[in-house]
């Protein structure tokens, strides 16, 4: 997996997650689930996300790295 993969399934995690959370503890956890967007629209114009660098600490490669891994 690399890293796009992994802050996309981490993106989805956490948008799925606080919407289950403002829907069944406190609507204030849609608060999140607009964080998690803005933090996203964010990375597409800067190309940096604090996620990436977590992922890139517990092993996740980048997309070039990951597609030679699999030849």
């Amino acid at each position: 997996m690399s890293v796009n993969e992994g802050l996309r399934a981490m993106a989805g995690f956490f948008v799925l997650l606080s919407v289950a959370l403002g829907t069944w503890v406190h609507p204030a956890w849609y608060l999140f689930t607009a964080f998690v967007g803005v933090n996203l629209l964010q990375s597409a114009f800067t190309r940096w996300c604090p996620a990436m660098a977590i992922l890139r600490r517990i092993g996740l490669r980048e997309e070039s790295d990951a597609g030679k891994a699999a030849e």
